[in-house]
């Protein structure tokens, strides 16, 4: 930030915020950067929503994207069924010869990761040898691989094929502590707990990830925008929640920072003010970031 030394910004300067679950298919790309996110990860839309983003040159406006491609599913399986799942969002994988060739589908629109849909509550869901050969088509090429996992067991099925990140913090059952003590080995979760409101669901994936957490499990903030009534942007509830799940200011921050310059990120945010005390009002303060150019610093507080 040459030139930019001796400016004074009010507030606080944080690397850029990022959003680990959006569907930009459902969601305004524009109204998330306007919202604070500098970084989001799309996990599940068209390739005609995908395509202007596969180029990772900054645009002015708009978030810098990485996305799984199409939802890779079962035949019947979820969400192949959903008025929101537009057309061409879905690769359904019909045994393990088709793996390669499904992976290799998301590689050549640009995906960064592929996902995977283990959802035995909405219909069926892959057999073993061929949620194995997803996830071995992936590895082979070096690219991670994040499930939905929903229903009974799935959650211990992803983690037992290798599967590198759960879309979602697990809700649909409270899981034993020596499984999460395993997971937090090896795994990464994205948070999403504002999605179920505050009710049962919210209970159990709030006790599945503050014992995942405690036992050093990495959880990265997402909220799975465009799936029901959020903010646009970042989700001051969702922050709460984090907090409410065990994490602290400083985790809460990590899980949700780019780290800068090492990161991919260049953008900078940036919060008004200072930071208030009382952890209520903490949340809707860093939910009130904006993405900070750092080419404009100068001249916005110059």
């Amino acid at each position: 930030m040459d030139g930019c030394a001796d400016l004074e910004i009010p507030g606080v300067v944080f690397a850029g915020l990022r959003d680990a679950h959006v569907h930009l298919g459902l969601v305004d790309a524009h109204a998330l950067f306007a919202g604070g996110l500098a970084v989001v990860h799309d996990l599940g839309s068209p390739p005609s929503v995908l395509e202007p983003f596969a180029d990772a040159a900054v645009r002015v406006g708009l978030p810098e994207v990485s996305f799984a491609g199409q939802f890779l599913t079962a035949p019947g399986g979820y969400p192949t069924d959903r008025s929101w799942a537009a057309a061409g969002s879905v690769c359904v994988v019909d045994g393990p010869q088709e793996a390669a060739s499904a992976v290799d589908a998301q590689i050549r629109a640009g995906a960064s990761f592929v996902k995977v849909m283990l959802n035995s509550v909405a219909g069926p869901v892959f057999v073993d040898a061929t949620l194995d050969a997803l996830v071995g088509a992936a590895h082979a090429v070096g690219l991670p691989v994040v499930a939905h996992a929903e229903g009974q067991g799935q959650a211990a099925r992803a983690f037992e094929s290798g599967v590198d990140r759960l879309a979602h913090t697990p809700w649909t059952e409270r899981l034993p502590d020596e499984l999460l003590a395993a997971m937090a080995s090896s795994m990464r979760w994205i948070s999403t707990l504002d999605i179920h409101g505050r009710g049962s669901e919210f209970d159990v994936a709030t006790d599945n990830l503050r014992r995942f957490r405690a036992g050093g499990g990495v959880v990265t903030y997402g909220t799975d925008q465009g799936n029901g009534p959020q903010p646009v942007g970042l989700n001051p509830r969702e922050l709460d929640a984090l907090l409410d799940a065990g994490l602290d200011r400083a985790a809460v921050l990590e899980s949700i920072t780019i780290p800068w310059p090492s990161g991919t990120s260049t953008r900078l945010a940036w919060t008004p003010g200072t930071p208030p005390a009382d952890e209520r009002h903490w949340a809707a303060w860093l939910a009130s970031t904006r993405n900070l150019d750092p080419g404009q610093i100068k001249e916005q507080f110059g």
